[in-house]
């Protein structure tokens, strides 16, 4: 831990060496929350969200807060590990394996043209008025990747040998569910008249029927992006197996945006974690860097000052107009020596979108580094090759 500021009702955590203004701001209202408990704590790849500071953790007793866990429900990374040694991946394979995957594996808005088949379906809370809206959509989303920070990269550990990995969330189901249930929220303080230190920390009362539907469709949301995450996995590797002839050993699947009910400090609380993954004593779990740069297979250490939690990557530096302010396509070309990846995104207005780029990210290193105390380093893994959305 770096610091603990104890001006507010009760202390904030941090795991930063600084945090940025809005995000402070951000960690003060969360403190000054009526139904948070015991400290807030901030990630070491903190940076400012919508209402609560992206890589932050907070726990409440009593109450939901559908901000603090945002828009991208059960956004996580899936990992594979392979027995195929990292000299096969030539630049020609590894080219040939990119476009592969953009043949079989939609990005950014498309989707597959007919519905995808998952027993998951018959499990789905219809009465989520979200869920019900979107169930046939999402039939055509699931196995697609987004776009934005997602992705889909070839990397070689350490070792030697070759991992996949993947990084996607629950599609526009998180979206509509977050909004859906933040106006129900702030319907519910308003009626209620609680006095909120700001109106994106509504909350619902844990024991409502609001809350209930809320969590419902959350967690269907959760095993929906996993389900995403596995789809997509089995074309990636497929495709690889094919090109590289590796078979796999093991996968890893974690979430770094829901709430769960734990226990800490003696209490039965909701723990929400937005950008931030769960790191209880010898849980696995995954910390992917920019495009550019290592990522790591963790192991987690358990630390109640965390709340058992860990950074879920290496967190923004600049935003994303910001970044495209300010670097340029030589900088982040050079950040990208020996990763083979397609050229820069354009915008609407043709300019390149260089807001994924290395340098628009804090160092992962530094990062990993900060949270020694909450995930031990298992594996490290670096980029060949990457597929965004």
């Amino acid at each position: 831990m770096k610091w603990v500021n104890t001006h507010s009702r009760i202390p904030i955590k941090s795991w930063c060496d600084e945090v940025d203004a809005a995000s402070m701001i951000q960690a003060v209202n969360l403190a000054e929350h009526s139904e948070t408990f015991h400290h807030v704590a901030l990630m070491p790849d903190c940076h400012v969200g919508y209402g609560m500071p992206i890589g932050g953790v907070i726990a409440c007793p009593d109450a939901v807060i559908p901000n603090a866990v945002g828009v991208d429900i059960g956004c996580g990374v899936l990992a594979l590990e392979t027995d195929c040694p990292a000299v096969r991946a030539e630049e020609g394979r590894l080219r040939e394996w990119i476009r592969l995957v953009r043949g079989r594996i939609p990005v950014g808005f498309e989707r597959h043209r007919t519905p995808r088949e998952w027993e998951g379906w018959e499990r789905a809370p219809l009465q989520s008025e979200p869920i019900r809206r979107e169930l046939e959509s999402a039939r055509r989303q699931l196995g697609t990747l987004g776009g934005g920070n997602h992705f889909i990269e070839i990397q070689r550990s350490d070792s030697g040998m070759i991992w996949l990995m993947i990084h996607s969330g629950s599609r526009n189901f998180g979206l509509q569910i977050a909004e859906h249930y933040h106006k129900r929220a702030q319907a519910w303080c308003l009626d209620h008249k609680v006095d909120l230190p700001s109106r994106d920390l509504a909350f619902l009362p844990a024991d409502s029927e609001e809350a209930a539907e809320y969590l419902a469709a959350m967690n269907f949301a959760l095993a929906f992006a996993a389900r995403n995450r596995e789809c997509m996995m089995d074309a990636a590797a497929e495709i690889a197996a094919g090109l590289m002839r590796g078979t796999e050993i093991r996968r890893i699947n974690v979430h770094h945006n829901y709430c769960a009910r734990e226990k800490h400090f003696g209490r039965e609380v909701m723990v929400h974690r937005k950008g931030a993954t769960s790191a209880a004593v010898g849980q696995p779990g995954i910390i992917p860097g920019s495009m550019g740069t290592a990522s790591y297979v963790v192991a987690g250490c358990g630390s109640q000052e965390s709340f058992h939690s860990c950074s879920h990557g290496a967190g923004r530096r600049m935003g994303r107009n910001e970044a495209n302010r300010n670097l340029s396509v030589e900088e982040c070309n050079a950040a990208m020596q020996g990763v083979v990846f397609e050229s820069w995104q354009r915008d609407r207005r043709g300019r390149r979108d260089l807001s994924e780029a290395p340098p628009a990210y804090k160092d992962i290193d530094e990062v990993m580094a900060a949270q020694a105390d909450l995930a031990r380093i298992v594996e490290r893994l670096r980029p060949l090759a990457v597929v965004k959305g």
